[in-house]
């Protein structure tokens, strides 16, 4: 029902076009449809190289935003900065054949505040999102807007927060991304989120609960994916995990204890329960 896919964070950040080059052939061998291919910073990997290593490999892309300190698009300076970054996202999703942008498109990672007027927080985002959303739409991507969990945020934790914030943005050109990561912090009832969510669900991100291997953990799998296909949601599910033998990375993400027993296993286990999963509900 799904392709299934892997974001390189599983291995390595940043990306670069050496690091692809060796991890792109292993992903496709094993089995994966899709890689996912991080944008910390522009110019750190060259799309229209890899857009050619991977149609050697028949392997599809997926691109994620990277929302560092000072890339903010409500409450902030740098709103104008932020936008032109995520233009560029949407050149590079659109270079490489990636459907989606998707990330926490408001708001740095790891900032929060106390939000006293959210419907007037709301319509900042809405405003400064919609050129960019416009610009998307016109080279055939979606910004996929990520809810991510209090601790990462204020702004956007739960579906219904991310579906107001959006509201009255084009859908050709805005959706949500969902990972099952933050759903299980911040969600009282994922299955119903992911069906309120519906047809707005552009991208959807998987690991399990403590941010491991998909399976191994108290995830009710079966009643996830089987909401995400009531929901009429047909993209891949991405295996998002992160190395911790990268130090940046794994202090943004919390990441402090191996969380398999590789990254290579990680992925492959990974994909082998996400593909039995998806099978048994066709059963």
């Amino acid at each position: 029902m799904w392709d299934i896919g892997v974001n390189t964070w599983v291995w390595t950040s940043p990306l670069t076009d050496d690091g692809l080059a060796t991890l792109a052939p292993k992903v496709r061998e094993w089995g994966f449809d899709v890689i996912e291919l991080p944008v910390e910073q522009p110019g750190d990997w060259d799309p229209r190289r890899a857009a050619d290593l991977l149609a050697e490999l028949n392997l599809r892309a997926t691109v994620c935003l990277v929302m560092p300190p000072g890339r903010e698009l409500v409450a902030a300076d740098t709103v104008a900065e932020t936008q032109d970054y995520l233009r560029r996202v949407v050149d590079v999703a659109a270079i490489v054949g990636s459907p989606v942008a998707a990330g926490p498109a408001y708001s740095s990672v790891g900032r929060t505040w106390r939000i006293d007027d959210r419907p007037r927080v709301y319509r900042e985002l809405r405003a400064n999102l919609r050129p960019v959303v416009e610009y998307a739409a016109q080279r055939g991507v979606r910004i996929a807007v990520e809810p991510l969990n209090r601790y990462e945020t204020s702004l956007l934790n739960t579906v219904d927060q991310a579906l107001e914030a959006l509201d009255g943005l084009p859908a050709e050109g805005c959706g949500l991304a969902l990972d099952t990561y933050h759903l299980n912090i911040e969600e009282a009832a994922p299955v119903k989120a992911v069906l309120a969510a519906g047809a707005r669900i552009a991208h959807v991100q998987v690991c399990a609960n403590d941010r491991g291997t998909p399976g191994r953990d108290h995830q009710d799998w079966p009643a996830l994916l089987g909401a995400l296909g009531d929901a009429g949601y047909r993209g891949p599910l991405c295996i998002e995990s992160f190395t911790p033998d990268n130090a940046a990375i794994a202090t943004a993400a919390s990441i402090w204890r191996p969380l398999a027993d590789s990254p290579d296993a990680l992925a492959v286990e990974g994909l082998a329960f996400l593909h039995a999963a998806a099978a048994a509900l066709t059963r």
